[in-house]
């Protein structure tokens, strides 16, 4: 493949059956990517919403719930639905803020640790595996591919916690 200015060039004269094909590998891979997941969160009742809340507590420990609804992008209303079950099941605490006692800083408990682990690291062995595939020039296209897919805020967002290691 050309690089430099003439595979950017061409990049941009992609046909709609080229896009197409992106877009359902995107749908297969993403399949792929959350299928171990599923399989583990099914065991306890849960969905990808609790998995997507498991993961950016542990990310951001102390993290509150309004930076949570802003990080999710969902309803406080769903949110608490999530919060409640997460808590009532001992996998998160609620502690008061050091500063703002109104405040709620969120943590994982050693079982929401535990859980977390087990669901990232089925995560990391396939994402390790493709990249290993793939190659690093590939592992670089591909990130600067989602990052051009995301709008401009979650984009923002992800750049914080990317800077943050």
């Amino acid at each position: 493949m050309a690089s430099g200015p003439v595979g950017g060039e061409q990049l941009l004269f992609l046909t709609d059956e080229q896009l197409r094909k992106g877009i359902e590998a995107m749908f297969f891979a993403y399949r792929g990517f959350t299928a171990d997941p599923d399989r583990i969160l099914e065991e306890f009742g849960y969905g990808r919403a609790h998995h997507r809340a498991i993961h950016f507590i542990h990310r951001s420990p102390g993290t509150t719930v309004s930076n949570l609804l802003t990080i999710l992008g969902v309803t406080k209303q769903s949110l608490n639905r999530i919060l409640r079950t997460l808590l009532e099941d001992d996998l998160v605490e609620a502690r008061v803020g050091r500063t703002d006692r109104r405040e709620r800083n969120l943590h994982l408990t050693p079982k929401g640790i535990a859980l977390e682990r087990e669901l990232s690291d089925a995560q990391r062995a396939r994402m390790r595996a493709a990249y290993r595939a793939a190659g690093p020039a590939a592992v670089q296209g591909f990130r600067q591919v989602l990052e051009a897919m995301m709008d401009p805020e979650p984009r923002k967002q992800y750049q914080g916690l990317k800077e943050r290691g």
